[in-house]
């Protein structure tokens, strides 16, 4: 009988370290995930306050400065690598919860569109660097231009990534302007780009981050592709009350039969919150080959802009 009352009273005690340990470990778990959406969503200045306040009391006081710094270089890297895309979910999270049916499907798929952005970019960025850097050494003029074009790519693309509501043909075209120049640098011949785009088209409402996506898929699924690369291009025409932008490739094709990607699909599906049936993408092969991708909505021109100059 002492034994089985021992054997039990043994039994209970491990049951408890157990639960005290997953308890731990849960709480651990919560305690990371609070930081790491703090730190998403944390602005820079702040953090930046927070790290030269941390830097100095672990000098003065603590003597951990080694820490401190690891603590810093561990924040840095979470915030630039993964705090863009964690941020954009909290905010999808955020818009289900708290918006009527209309605008959560808005913001949800917006925020689709900032978590897309975020997984490209990065990529983009750190190759476009890399590519600086090795020419910084070879060819510093060209280094130089490209440093310029990415410059002008952030300083068109991040205003516009931030903005709420629709954009202007214009500022695509810019933006798609620096972002190609980039790409012509780093695939040399192997890329030709064309832009046929009437100045009085410039301030027509076109929806932001659309033609870039188009731009994109054309380079990674039509010219990377195919060794000897090919061409782009790019045009606008008003056909009746609809403005038709079109971006062209020579490269492998499409296969009709397969399903759009994320980001096609996300264009047609902001395309249907704006626009409803009004608007639409077209993905076809010409008979010349390649891919043309034509995006289609309500032509509405800003009747101020030729004064405005």
């Amino acid at each position: 009988m002492k034994k089985n009352r021992l054997a039990q009273a043994g039994y209970n005690n491990a049951k408890s370290l157990l639960d005290i340990i997953r308890e731990i470990g849960e709480t651990a778990v919560s305690l990371w995930w609070h930081f790491f959406d703090w730190l998403a969503q944390v602005e820079w200045r702040k953090l930046l306050i927070i790290w030269l306040l941390l830097l100095i009391m672990s000098a003065s006081l603590f003597h951990i400065t080694e820490q401190a710094w690891g603590f810093i270089l561990l924040s840095l890297a979470l915030k630039v690598l993964a705090g863009g895309k964690r941020k954009a979910e909290l905010e999808a999270r955020h818009a289900s919860s708290h918006a009527d049916e209309e605008s959560i499907e808005r913001r949800v798929v917006e925020a689709r569109m900032a978590a897309l952005q975020a997984q490209v970019e990065p990529h983009f960025l750190f190759n476009t660097l890399a590519l600086i850097g090795q020419l910084i050494e070879t060819d510093p003029p060209q280094a130089a231009r490209i440093h310029q074009n990415l410059i002008d790519y952030l300083r068109a693309t991040l205003p516009q990534m931030r903005a709420k509501g629709a954009g202007t043909l214009g500022r695509q075209i810019e933006m798609s302007r620096a972002y190609l120049a980039i790409m012509q640098a780093r695939m040399r011949s192997r890329l030709a780009v064309s832009i046929d785009v009437p100045d009085d088209m410039a301030s027509a409402t076109f929806p932001v981050m659309m033609l870039q996506i188009l731009i994109e898929n054309a380079i990674k699924h039509g010219l990377e592709p195919k060794i000897e690369g090919g061409r782009i291009d790019i045009r606008a025409a008003v056909d009746g009350q609809m403005l038709q932008v079109d971006v062209l490739d020579d490269g492998v094709g499409f296969n009709p039969f397969s399903s759009d990607g994320v980001g096609l699909a996300n264009v047609r599906e902001r395309l249907r919150i704006q626009y409803g049936n009004r608007a639409q993408l077209v993905i076809e092969a010409p008979l010349t080959g390649g891919t043309r991708a034509s995006i289609r909505v309500p032509y509405a021109p800003d009747i101020f802009a030729g004064s405005a100059k």
